[in-house]
């Protein structure tokens, strides 16, 4: 698992805005939903097929986790210049491009897997190559997402999406690449690159554009209409300390450094948002300390779970059967209980699932637990990345989204680094342990921010700043 005035530029979001047809999310979500959820099929019989593949190559945990390691060490190194180049460029066209490349990459490595000259160090340098690309697109996926649908059908918007990538790669995908897997370690590989050239194509028959300069003169164009004088207009108020105010960025003017920092300094004066940044920080780091040794963990005679080859991609079915829960619910448990008590439910939930599968080891226990993980985690997403895409200007939301990716998803391979590095210390136990001590002190600094009058008021700010 990423605003406000900026939306949209196609004929099918003006058609969605008649009164008729106020719910209709429009043919280029369609096209983005199917493109979603067929690459995320792919990814999902990666997500078992990988590191079946890696546990054939290796059982030290170290070189086993330098699998996850290198997937992830691109959010780390190049996410905030992902986020200046969202902001730059036609952000669909750089999703395609990036599909485009992560299917000749993956059909490359499906060739050396058939022609059994796959190692596990070119496992980690497929692994960097899809991670380096899925950095771009994500970036350029969560702010494209505003400009698809408009801003008070996020939610609704945020959830299907998920809700697709969850079965897809979650239910369908890992059971399917593990089956597959058992026939010929190529297949799940070479099926994923054809995920990801039909989710290009999908992608590139988007309409509308999604530039910069096209963005900015549509904003300067709706700000020029919203200050023409009217009988019933208010005299101006004093801007909200709320949402801290956009510099308005000059295309040519200034380098990639600078414009980093633009975004990092508008994350860094919101309190609530910044918070949301450290807790997602590290929600993943604890997060892939257990997972960056699960098929140590569950498969074979030395693992924990002492499961077969076979059943390994049935171990995500719990946490996809939560997830889609969560994808479902999350705007309804919001709407009942309110989004900040719904965000501190799911910070609990996460921190007392690695503490369950760390002390009992059972394979029962490991499913009810990932099937709560899977339900916090979405309501969690859910939530907070709709605050932050109505929230962020829509000039910087690329970079304000890298900076928060920075820091979520570059813990991702700190975390696996000490995940392995503590399995070959201490067990294969300990990883999980770890990770529930550092969120249980995640949570307890986090609490007296995150509460549920701050995230009321944050909400509200940003819906009275739409009208």
């Amino acid at each position: 698992m990423s605003d406000v005035d900026q939306r949209g530029t196609s004929s099918d979001q003006r058609r969605t805005s008649s009164s008729g047809a106020r719910d209709r999310l429009g043919a280029n979500y369609r096209r983005l939903w199917v493109a979603s959820t067929t690459s995320n099929l792919g990814d999902g019989m990666d997500s078992a097929a990988l590191p079946l593949l890696a546990e054939a190559l290796t059982r030290d945990p170290m070189l086993f986790a330098g699998v996850a390691i290198a997937g992830r060490l691109p959010w780390l190194l190049f996410s905030l210049y992902a986020g200046v180049i969202a902001d730059r460029v036609d952000r669909r066209r750089l999703m395609y491009g990036c599909n485009a490349a992560r299917f000749a990459l993956m059909a490359a490595f499906g060739a050396a897997v058939v022609f059994d000259v796959a190692t596990i160090w070119l496992l980690y340098a497929v692994s960097i190559g899809l991670g380096t690309f899925e950095v771009l697109f994500d970036n350029a996926a969560s702010a494209l997402m505003p400009a698809v649908v408009r801003s008070d059908q996020l939610e609704k918007a945020n959830g299907r999406l998920f809700a697709g990538e969850i079965v897809t790669n979650q239910f369908v995908g890992p059971a399917l690449g593990a089956w597959l897997f058992g026939i010929a370690a190529a297949l799940p590989i070479l099926l994923d690159a054809g995920t990801f050239a039909i989710s290009a194509a999908l992608i590139f028959a988007m309409t509308g554009t999604y530039s910069r300069d096209h963005r900015r003169s549509r904003k300067l164009s709706a700000a020029a209409e919203a200050l023409e004088p009217d009988a019933g207009d208010l005299a101006p108020t004093e801007p909200s300390a709320a949402v801290p105010a956009a510099t308005p960025t000059v295309p040519g003017r200034r380098g990639a450094v600078a414009e980093i920092g633009e975004g990092l300094a508008w994350l860094r004066r919101h309190r609530l948002l910044w918070t949301f940044a450290l807790l997602t920080a590290a929600m993943n780091g604890a997060t892939m300390m257990g997972y960056a040794i699960l098929g140590l963990f569950a498969v074979g005679e030395e693992s924990v779970l002492q499961l077969g080859q076979a059943s390994f991609g049935l171990l995500f079915v719990a946490g996809a059967t939560g997830s889609l829960l969560g994808s479902f619910g999350a705007e309804r448990i919001a709407g009942v209980l309110g989004r900040g008590v719904a965000l501190r439910i799911s910070l609990v939930a996460i921190g007392v699932v690695p503490l369950a599968i760390g002390l009992t080891g059972d394979v029962a226990v490991y499913l009810v637990a990932q099937a709560l993980y899977g339900f916090a985690a979405v309501m969690w997403n859910v939530i907070t990345i709709s605050l932050r895409q109505r929230l962020v200007p829509d000039e910087l939301l690329g970079r304000v989204n890298s900076v928060f990716r920075f820091l979520g998803w570059g813990a991702m391979p700190v975390g696996a680094l000490v995940g392995g590095a503590t399995a070959a210390a201490f067990g294969l136990r300990a990883p999980w342990l770890t990770a529930a001590g550092v969120m249980t002190v995640a949570v307890l600094l986090a609490l007296p921010v995150l509460t549920p009058a701050a995230v009321a008021a944050a909400d509200d700010e940003a819906r009275s700043d739409e009208r």
